[in-house]
This record gives C-alpha cells, sequence and structure tokens, in this order.
C-alpha cells in the first residue's frame, strides 16, 4: 500500500509566533491520525520556480490515512485556529508502493 503525504508551503508568514494556537491543536491531531513529521521548516535549497520559505512535510502509512487525518474533527479545529494573513499551499499526495 503506497503511504501518503501531506506537503505544506508557506509563501507568506507575516507573523511566525501568531502559528502558535493553529501549532498546540494540530500536532496532537496529526500523531492521533498516525502522522509522522519528516521535516518541519529546516533549510531548504530552491530551484527553478521553488521558493526557500518554509516546507513542511508529514508521512502517514496511507494515501487514506493522509486524507482522513486532514478530515478529522481534531485536525479541523486546527484549521480553524489559522491566523488572518497567513498563506500556505498544502497537498496531500500519494507515495509510491
Amino acid at each position: 500500500m503506497a503511504k501518503g503525504y501531506w506537503v505544506s508551503v508557506y509563501p507568506a508568514i507575516s507573523d511566525p509566533e501568531s502559528l502558535t494556537a493553529y501549532n498546540k491543536l494540530a500536532r496532537p491531531a496529526v500523531q492521533a491520525g498516525g502522522g509522522r513529521v519528516l521535516s518541519r521548516g529546516g533549510r531548504v535549497v530552491a530551484h527553478e520556480a521553488g521558493i526557500t520559505q518554509r516546507v513542511v512535510l508529514i508521512e502517514f502509512d496511507s494515501f487514506e490515512q493522509a486524507v482522513a487525518a486532514y478530515e478529522s474533527e481534531e485536525y479541523q479545529k486546527a484549521l480553524v485556529a489559522l491566523p488572518d494573513g497567513f498563506e500556505r499551499d498544502f497537498r496531500i499526495v500519494e507515495g509510491i508502493d
């Protein structure tokens, strides 16, 4: 079964400290959904049309598990806590077996 991944890129974060409320809710929701953080805001080298802003990569045992974690009540509560002026490109992608 192919793994599932959450890939988040943050082109604009005007106030990183404002993500605190989201992070407090999102972290346990991701863990409860079986997610494992592989990368969170580390160094980035961008090529071509890439951006160097924050990137987060979370792995799940399956694509279906990744979708279910996003749709969970716990994670939906975290999304409500995202601050105004916050921009994120979020995708759920299926890995290769």
